[in-house]
């Protein structure tokens, strides 16, 4: 088995490797054919393709010396109107050497550039159009300048299809000769929630342990519990067994090192799909949401999850009354 970083491995090359995203992948191969790009912003949710899909258009654009037409930046680091000034101005003024007439600056966490920078990216964007291209990359467009935005052709990505995301594992699973259980591919997939590259980070982390991989195997190295306990512990609770469900509380807690926030959010997975009446669920959405806030705010984990649990088992007692 490999030990080199698996997500940059199987990163895709060319535009025809990108996986789903049909509709981006066709239009930026237009770009390509006709070998010329607009300004372009690339917006959606992480892990979906979108630093990929820049450096695959790239490639396809300028063959394999494509790094010397490049630049890439990751505003989250870079991300001053100094940078833009120096860095990009000076990157944006020279002309290529070759049959495409402009370079690419890739900016990526672009969302997260002050609004200085914005505002002194536009007028470089605007200058230098005939030497260089701009790709934006951003988790949310809106935080993006509206004359930024109007300059660029728009890329909205998505979160990756199950099935999409189940093939590429099989796939790196056969590459590698490791052994993954169905409901491995499950815990799996519900952590990792259509984010290829949390996917296979997960996949490889749990790999690294020598064995077949099971939900267990999964759960224990992302640090999650296992739903299957979080159940128990919701059952003990809205069965009227407080004591019992805050013993099972304590056990996830040692067992799986969770902060209380983790366990909170795994409750508020678990209690919908919960067998009670449907106009409870509403309710005891409620509760969790306010024992988040107190978390959120500072409040001892272990009071405000024992008072949840509390709340569980006040509900059990009115649900079983039938009220």
């Amino acid at each position: 088995m490999s030990f080199e970083m698996w997500t940059e491995k199987y990163r895709p090359v060319t535009l025809n490797d990108m996986i789903n995203q049909k509709d981006i992948v066709a239009r930026l191969k237009s770009f390509v054919e006709s070998k010329n790009v607009p300004h372009c912003i690339f917006a959606g949710p992480p892990g979906t393709g979108k630093t990929t899909a820049a450096l695959c258009l790239a490639r396809d654009l300028y063959g394999a010396g494509y790094r010397e037409y490049l630049m890439e930046l990751n505003a989250s680091d870079e991300r001053g109107i100094n940078v833009v000034r120096e860095t990009v101005k000076t990157f944006a003024r020279t002309r290529s050497i070759g049959t495409v007439s402009f370079k690419i600056l890739i900016l990526d966490e672009a969302d997260n550039m002050t609004g200085d920078a914005q505002q002194a990216l536009r007028r470089t964007m605007e200058r230098y159009t005939s030497t260089a291209r701009f790709i934006l990359i951003a988790n949310y467009s809106g935080k993006i300048i509206e004359p930024i935005q109007s300059r660029c052709a728009p890329f909205r990505f998505t979160y990756l299809t199950r099935e999409d995301v189940i093939q590429r594992i099989h796939t790196i699973s056969q590459k590698e000769d490791i052994a993954i259980a169905e409901e491995g591919i499950d815990a799996i997939l519900e952590i990792s929630g259509g984010d290829l590259r949390r996917t296979t980070n997960i996949l490889q982390t749990a790999a690294s342990m020598g064995k077949k991989i099971d939900s267990e195997t999964v759960y224990s190295v992302v640090g999650r519990a296992n739903p299957y306990d979080v159940q128990e512990m919701l059952k003990q609770a809205i069965n009227g067994d407080f004591v019992g469900a805050r013993d099972k509380l304590r056990e996830l807690i040692l067992k799986y090192g969770l902060a209380g926030t983790d366990i909170i959010k795994q409750v508020h997975i678990e209690i919908f799909r919960f067998n009670i009446p449907e106009r409870w669920k509403p309710k005891l959405a409620d509760t969790i949401g306010e024992i988040d806030y107190r978390l959120t705010q500072g409040s001892n984990e272990e009071i405000q999850l024992s008072a949840l649990l509390a709340k569980l088992a006040e509900a059990g007692q009115e649900i079983r009354r039938g009220r």
